[in-house]
């Protein structure tokens, strides 16, 4: 089983690995309209695993965030594409408030452990 350092630890990361990834996005799509903009994202899974495995979680975030390829590319270089930047800071809003859920599950346990209940 693992320790509360452990959990705490563990997503921890995951959260600020997500929140990291929602402002790239909200980054993202901000600058729709702007010329040669490049759309940036962050590979979660790879930077998680990476963390986990002992990097830390700043080198992790540098080494797995890059430029997105467009599907279709705009004459004026900017890379983004609106509806999937949308749809993947939906999912990644999702997936932060479910790993913050956990988290505060895990405190309420603690505390109701703590006093007895």
């Amino acid at each position: 089983m693992p320790s509360l350092d452990q959990i705490f630890a563990l997503n921890g990361g995951a959260l600020q690995l997500r929140s990291q990834r929602l402002n790239m996005l909200a980054s993202n799509i901000a600058n729709a309209s702007t010329p040669g903009y490049k759309a940036k994202d962050l590979d979660f899974d790879l930077a998680m695993k990476q963390a986990q495995n002992g990097g830390s979680l700043n080198q992790a975030m540098n080494d797995h965030t890059g430029y997105r390829v467009p599907l279709q590319p705009s004459a004026d270089g900017n890379t983004v594409e609106l509806s999937v930047e949308q749809t993947l800071f939906a999912e990644n809003a999702i997936q932060y408030r479910t790993t913050l859920s956990f988290l505060q599950g895990q405190v309420s346990s603690i505390q109701r452990a703590l006093k007895g209940e």
